[in-house]
């Protein structure tokens, strides 16, 4: 059990540093974020070498859709299969490939929603603290297409900005109907 449990640790490291990487560069890309070495954005320095080995073999096979990089999209998908795969075999039971499929895209919708939790903390924070600095710039960027339609609805409250809170309730939400999802297909 202890391995077990160690295992799904490193795992859930690996996967939120590796697949987030994936996910983050996907929607960069979807934003037209320049992402290349010489653009001086700094996260595309980190970015790159962290997902490069995955996305560029997948790249041979897989072509973008639009302006999605479907590469980067299945590559965080593997990423989280290999996980649910490998705690599969770590408790002696190999899920059938529906679940195994299915449990992985509902990890990767949780990997989704906790990486939004945390570019929002953080934008947050950095409006207090660090306006104005590229970071703080970079993340409202990144995060601007999911608030503003709650800024369009919610009444204007002066220089307080509740559309982060909104959004995070909503990811609570979801992550809790998510879970329960999950659940429900284990049982």
């Amino acid at each position: 059990m202890m391995l077990l449990e160690i295992t799904n640790l490193l795992s859930e490291i690996a996967i939120t540093l590796i697949g987030g990487a994936c996910l983050l560069r996907c929607y960069l890309q979807y934003l037209k974020f320049n992402l290349s070495p010489n653009s001086g954005n700094p996260i595309g320095l980190y970015l790159m070498p962290m997902t490069n080995w995955l996305v560029m073999p997948l790249r041979k096979f897989i072509p973008s859709i639009g302006r999605m990089d479907s590469a980067c999209l299945v590559g965080a998908y593997l990423i989280v299969l290999a996980k649910v795969f490998l705690i599969g075999l770590l408790l002696g039971t190999i899920p059938p490939i529906i679940s195994l499929l299915i449990g992985s895209v509902l990890e990767l919708i949780g990997l989704v929603l906790s990486i939004l939790v945390i570019l929002i903390i953080a934008n947050v924070v950095l409006s207090w603290v660090g306006r104005g600095s590229p970071m703080q710039y970079m993340l409202a960027e990144i995060l601007n297409p999911l608030l503003a339609p709650i800024k369009r609805v919610l009444p204007s409250m002066g220089p307080l900005d509740l559309s982060p809170l909104v959004l995070l309730i909503a990811i609570q939400i979801a992550q809790i109907i998510l879970s329960n999802i999950s659940r429900s297909l284990v049982t």
